[in-house]
């Protein structure tokens, strides 16, 4: 059996959030490993816990420090954590904005149970998950912002490079490619690192977005 997914829960609503961490509990392949009311709280208990979560399901809108901020810092010094926005704000700017700056992905506080579990799942399995609404945001939003940035040059990326993104823009996970494209997962692995490397992206998040904003991934939604 596989390790649990350890995660953190950060609310300032402490009837939103406890109802969350019973939900929660009761799945059990999940291990809730604390809780924090803001972002400054979630800081101090990441450099005092032992354990680090896998993923952090995060509100946007919290005193102290928000979720925004508190993410921007996570990016940088635990890099390796994933972040699920959480929050009741679901204009294209709030979800284009938790994109960039690096949630993995983003709900809406009037998501099921189930979309919640399902999306944690994915997150563990394949570093980020977009539902389709989401998609839909970062094709708008971001796609519509590339001309102000001037067109960004793909070709320096190989033929096998731009099939390995367009699969991972597909949500298929590293052993999915390796057999679609009869790779070792090791080689998939490598080409994956080299995009990260050659895009300047920061997670698999931001290769979608890259790929997005190059028109190299067409999205059927």
């Amino acid at each position: 059996m596989s390790a649990a997914i350890k995660i953190a829960l950060v609310d300032d609503e402490v009837l939103f959030r406890k109802g969350i961490a019973f939900l929660l509990q009761r799945e059990d392949n999940i291990d809730i490993i604390f809780e924090a009311s803001n972002g400054e709280e979630l800081l101090a208990s990441l450099e005092d816990s032992l354990f680090k979560p896998d993923i952090i399901v995060m509100d946007l809108k919290m005193p102290v420090l928000n979720g925004v901020e508190a993410t921007k810092i996570i990016r940088k010094s635990y890099p390796e954590i994933k972040i699920i926005a959480l929050t009741s704000y679901d204009s294209k700017s709030f979800i284009a904005n938790m994109i960039q700056v690096g949630a993995v992905a983003y709900l809406i506080k009037n998501t099921t149970p189930k979309d919640l579990i399902h999306t944690i799942n994915q997150v563990a399995k394949k570093g980020f998950y977009y539902n389709e609404n989401v998609l839909k945001t970062i094709q708008e939003t971001i796609v519509s912002t590339k001309n102000s940035k001037g067109n960004l040059e793909t070709s320096f990326l190989s033929p096998r490079e731009i099939e390995i993104l367009q699969l991972i823009c597909q949500q298929k996970t590293t052993t999915e490619i390796a057999e679609h494209l009869y790779l070792s997962p090791r080689t998939v692995e490598g080409h994956r690192n080299n995009l990260l490397l050659k895009t300047e992206s920061r997670n698999i998040a931001g290769l979608v977005v890259y790929a997005i904003q190059n028109e190299i991934a067409v999205l059927t939604i």
